[in-house]
This record gives C-alpha cells, sequence and structure tokens, in this order.
C-alpha cells in the first residue's frame, strides 16, 4: 500500500506504529475482509490528463449514471424525488452559510445559530414535540440514538423494533446495540401492521420503535402502539417522515416520547443516497439526554435577542465521562436547506404537497390494479405501497431501466420470500403520462 501522499516521514510511521502497538500498516486494515479491498495499484488510474480532458473524462462518467433528472423514479424507501423551491439553493450556497460549520464559537455565529433555532422550532411544530435538537447526520443515525438513550433512561437493555421500520435500520441498530450488549428483538407484520400483541412474551423493555408511514408504505395506528409501550414501561419512538406530517397527525399528540426522521423529502437532493439530515426531538422530560447540540435563544446585556449553544454540560465535550453518545456534531447545511423548504412552502405549501403525495401514489395504485396487478396488504398509505409481480422484481427492475424508468425497489434485496414484491413510491412530480408508462411498462414485462 503507497502511503507516499500523507506528509509524514518513515521515522513518523514508524513512531505511531510503535504508539498504538501495531507493526505496520497492514496490521491497521486486518478487520476488513479481504473480499472488500481494492487490490489494485495507483498505476491503474492512468496517466495524469490536463484539466478539459479530465472533466470531459469524468462528465462522460457520471452521463453512464441514471438519474431522476433524465428518467420517472418510482424509487422510494427512504430517499425520495420531491419538489425543492428554487429559492433553497439561492440561499443554501451563501458563502457565510455555505463554508459554515458546527458553531463552536456561538458569539461570531449568529447566524448560523440562529437559522439552527429556527429549524428546531419548525421540526417542533411539525412533530408536535417540545424539544428538537439541531440535527443529526441521517434519519437512521438518529433511530439508533433514540434507542441508546431509551436504554439509558430507563435502564433496560431490550429494544424493540417493528418490522415496518426499514432492515438497514434494523442492521444499523443491532451494530449500535452490539458494543454495550443489549438486547434486540422484533414485532412481526400482520396484515401490514405491527402485531404490538407480541409485545407481551418480552421483559426488561426499554423501547418500542415503529416507523411512520412504515417501510412498506402502510399507516398504523400510533395511539394504540403508544399505549402498549406504556403500558410495558417502556419509551415509545416513531421514525417519521416529515412531509407525510403535512396530513397525518404529529406523533408527539399521539404518545410519542421521541420522534425521529429524515429531512430530505425538505429541500435536500437525492444525490444518489446522502448527504442527508436526520432530525430528533423528544418531550421536555427528555430533554437532557438528547444528543448532538441545541441551539437556544435568549438576550443580551442590552436585551438583544441571540443564539447559544444551551444545555452544553451534557455535550460529550464537557463530559465525555457521562455521555450518552459520541454524535457531537450536526448537519447545518442541510439543515438549512430543510428551514428554507419548509419556509418558502409555508403551513400550507406543506399539506398541499403531502396531499400531492397522496392523489399520486393512489392514482398509481388505481391503474395498478386495474391492469391487473395486486397491491399486497392494501391499507392507508402515503406515497408508496408494495405491488406483487408475476416474475422476479429485480429483472422486471432491469428491463424498466432499459425502458427508460427507475422502477421500485426489489424487496427481494432484503427478504427472499418477497422476491416477486416491488415497494413502489409515486410522488407529487410523476405525471399522469408518467404513471401510464410505468403501468404501461411494467404490464408488458410481466404480461407478456
Amino acid at each position: 500500500m503507497d502511503f507516499r501522499y500523507l506528509p509524514m516521514t518513515q521515522e513518523d510511521e514508524k513512531e505511531m506504529l510503535q504508539t498504538i502497538g501495531a507493526d505496520s500498516i497492514e496490521d491497521l486494515l486486518a478487520d476488513i475482509p479481504a473480499s472488500v479491498r481494492d487490490q489494485g495499484t495507483l498505476e491503474e488510474v492512468g496517466i495524469p490528463l490536463p484539466e478539459t480532458d479530465l472533466i470531459r473524462t469524468l462528465s462522460k462518467l457520471a452521463d453512464q449514471n441514471m438519474n431522476t433528472k433524465q428518467y420517472p423514479s418510482f424509487l422510494g424507501a427512504g430517499i425520495y424525488d420531491h419538489y425543492a423551491p428554487a429559492v433553497v439553493n439561492h440561499m443554501l450556497l451563501r458563502s457565510e452559510f455555505y463554508t459554515a460549520y458546527t458553531p463552536y464559537q456561538p458569539e461570531i455565529s449568529q447566524g448560523e445559530l440562529q437559522a439552527i433555532f429556527e429549524y428546531q422550532t419548525m421540526i417542533c411544530e411539525l412533530t408536535g414535540m417540545d424539544v428538537a435538537n439541531s440535527s443529526m447526520y441521517d434519519g437512521i443515525t438518529a433511530l439508533a440514538e433514540a434507542a441508546m438513550l431509551a436504554c439509558a433512561h430507563k435502564k433496560k437493555k431490550t429494544i424493540v423494533l417493528s418490522d415496518g421500520i426499514h432492515p438497514e435500520a434494523h442492521d444499523v441498530v443491532r451494530t449500535y446495540a452490539n458494543g454495550p450488549g443489549l438486547e434486540v428483538e422484533t414485532l412481526p407484520l400482520v396484515n401490514g401492521e405491527t402485531a404490538i400483541a407480541n409485545l407481551d412474551a418480552l421483559e426488561d423493555v426499554a423501547c418500542v420503535i415503529v416507523q411512520y408511514p412504515n417501510f412498506y408504505g402502510r399507516v398504523e395506528d400510533l395511539q394504540a402502539l403508544a399505549d402498549a409501550t406504556h403500558a410495558k414501561g417502556g419509551l415509545f419512538i416513531v421514525s417519521a417522515n416529515p412531509l407525510a406530517l403535512g396530513l397525518l397527525e404529529a406523533p408527539g399528540k399521539l404518545g410519542a416520547d421521541i420522534t425521529i426522521g429524515d429531512c430530505q423529502p425538505f429541500g435536500i437532493p437525492q444525490s444518489f443516497g446522502g448527504p442527508t439530515c436526520g432530525y430528533f426531538t423528544t418531550t421536555k422530560a427528555l430533554m437532557r439526554k438528547i444528543p448532538g447540540r441545541l441551539v437556544g435563544q435568549t438576550v443580551d446585556e442590552d436585551g438583544k435577542r441571540g443564539f447559544v449553544l444551551t444545555l452544553q454540560a451534557r455535550e460529550q465535550h464537557i463530559r465525555r465521562d457521562k455521555a450518552t453518545s459520541n454524535i457531537c456534531s450536526n448537519q447545518a447545511l442541510n439543515a438549512l436547506a430543510a428551514s428554507i423548504a419548509m419556509s418558502a412552502l409555508g403551513k400550507r405549501g406543506i399539506r398541499e404537497l403531502a396531499t400531492r403525495n397522496l392523489q399520486t401514489a393512489y392514482a398509481l395504485k388505481k391503474s395498478l390494479i386495474q391492469a391487473g396487478f395486486h397491491i399486497v396488504d392494501d391499507g392507508p398509505s402515503f406515497n408508496e405501497f408494495v405491488v406483487e409481480l408475476p416474475i422476479d422484481a429485480t429483472q422486471a427492475s432491469k428491463q424498466l431501466l432499459k425502458a427508460g424508468i427507475i422502477g421500485g425497489l426489489p424487496l427481494g434485496t432484503f427478504d427472499e420470500s418477497r422476491s416477486n414484491q416491488m415497494l413502489v413510491c409515486a410522488t407529487e412530480l410523476r405525471t399522469k403520462e408518467e404513471l401510464d408508462q410505468f403501468v404501461t411498462a411494467l404490464g408488458g414485462l410481466t404480461h407478456a
């Protein structure tokens, strides 16, 4: 392995290895399976190119990607193709925001702090919760951190996840839980909804976590889930799509103790999967245990409004020995994008956008049913649902790509028993012509 680009001498490398007790650089990579390591060399990259030739080469490589600017997309599962007001980038790319990072010096970061404060306020209004932090890395990180908070607060060791939560979130939570030796249990879905009755058989429950709408698109009865969780002595945690909350009742009004999620639907591009911005909200009772940062409002000695990082005693860089999380940063730029989008849309606009999502998805669902397709666990949904295909969904997706359509998510990716099922999403950006094109193309592939 070539480390010549690092600003250190061989003596520096030797001293550092000795300090950490390693014999070689290779020792540091021992935990990385050989099968996923790049065995190539830098020579394979090719000769250096002039700037214009390099741009031309990279552009050709980028053009090989199929993207939502060129093709209609029916792919959701956590990252969605939504309208973003033009003002988002105009504001976001101002140098005072674009170059800002975590405001370590609040007295010179008033604009950044105010933007974060407004973000926290809007997220609280949307979720019906009391307190929001300055953001998390993404929605799944926020979910895992919420589980850790619940275990620390309740002093219990069992995390209960609904099978209606994103499968990748299950993996992340299990990774988080492995270190401190916590238990992770699951509640199956029955007719598309979390089987809360199965909770009775579990012990030492710190929390129950559900998704709203769930991964398969269903909108579940949060109040019933919250009541059962509280009766078991655990915290009720909801992972909610923030745009759906423009129509659905806020989790905070239905018994949620913690509501988390991803702000990507608000002004944050898909970018082939990230970066995004996770939000994290709680009741006042849990305020001092929130991971990350909190921005508060105050007044200076002249009585002028000002903003500060508050409750700093709980921060990792102050009391690391008592920290419940190692998260001490935030996604300020993406949180700002979400704030600008929410401000530009307003309450009425968010509701209208959510309504269009609902209407578009139901129009697609109706067309698919009329074309002879079966909708799995059909019931209340927002902008995605599961359709059963007569053929393997992965193969169907590949054929749709050839037809210029980005299809839904083949659920066989996570569960072999669902290999013929596709999670389909239709947002407000899909036109009637695109819906008809999708149904026709899918019918041609599967009914041939």
